[in-house]
């Protein structure tokens, strides 16, 4: 005879569900807003991560303080790793960004998500054997790349270049992953994510300077749509997706994740009108069906951007 159900296990297991969900959505809410706001893509970038590393700091600097006292401080290859992996997610967020301008959100998204391809490609070139399994998952997803690439280069060279610029922001994401695995051995999530956020925004306002990119002086609506995406994506969907990682598990939110390209092109398409290409579409679900593939094949998955 079956057990009934545990009411409190279902409960927790319908707010995991729940907190899940939300993080989905404030994560997929930064791609259609950022497309379509004013403000300059490089400045969405500075002050998204500028937010991020401000929230982060109070429990950072506890958490490396603890560290300190317990351990000793960082060691030279820790420091090292969280300061290459700022500089992957600003090159992460520097190309993705400015993609939004110039390809359909669901092209973009579906190509900056390829991430986990880039870091099977790194590790197959590092010798690490690569199953059949993840093989397969990598050559769906490809030829969801190709299908997408090439729709959009039979329809403006601008649209190929955003999708160029959103497959590089993926690869600059494989970068992060990889060197967050190495810093985040022996930092906490605050710590790390205040350091990465903070070098990502140096780097992205040194360049922003560089340019002349103006970062304020915006108007009010604009200024708005900035908070949102620095609200609802860093602080609000990225917070609740790491929590449930403890919950769900790493591969279970990594699959998640997958829901932000559709979710984001569903608030484009009602919101902006921003209905893509017809070929589009198939050609992401294929990236995304490879994505899934390659996921749940792996037994690591990969860190999720900052």
């Amino acid at each position: 005879m079956s057990r009934p159900p545990d009411p409190v296990r279902t409960r927790l297991a319908g707010l995991d569900l729940l907190v899940l969900g939300v993080g989905v959505v404030g994560v997929s809410v930064a791609a259609p807003v950022a497309g379509a706001t004013l403000a300059p893509a490089l400045a969405v970038a500075f002050w998204r991560t500028a937010v991020g590393a401000l929230v982060y700091l109070p429990a950072g600097v506890r958490g490396l303080r603890a560290r300190r006292a317990a351990l000793g401080p960082l060691d030279r290859g820790t420091v090292t790793a969280v300061l290459w992996s700022g500089g992957f997610l600003a090159l992460h967020f520097m190309l993705w960004i400015p993609s939004l301008r110039l390809t359909s959100v669901t092209a973009s998204t579906a190509l900056v998500t390829t991430t986990p391809l880039w870091v099977v490609l790194v590790q197959r070139l590092r010798g690490r054997p690569v199953s059949r399994r993840v093989m397969t998952g990598v050559l769906v997803a490809f030829g969801g790349v190709l299908l997408v690439t090439g729709v959009d280069a039979t329809l403006s060279p601008q649209a190929l270049l955003g999708d160029a610029m959103a497959l590089a922001g993926g690869a600059a994401a494989a970068g992060y992953s990889l060197t967050a695995e190495t810093a985040r051995r022996q930092m906490s999530t605050a710590s790390y994510s205040a350091v990465a956020n903070g070098v990502c925004a140096a780097l992205t306002l040194a360049v922003c300077l560089a340019l002349g990119v103006p970062l304020t002086g915006f108007a009010a609506v604009t200024w708005a749509e900035v908070a949102v995406i620095a609200v609802c994506s860093q602080v609000v969907g990225h917070a609740l997706l790491n929590r449930a990682i403890l919950r769900a598990g790493a591969t279970t939110v990594t699959l998640a994740i997958l829901l932000e390209t559709p979710t984001a092109s569903l608030i484009a398409w009602l919101w902006l009108g921003d209905v893509p290409p017809v070929l589009v579409l198939p050609g992401a679900a294929l990236v995304l069906a490879g994505l899934a593939v390659v996921v749940t094949a792996r037994r690591q998955p990969v860190d999720l951007p900052t």
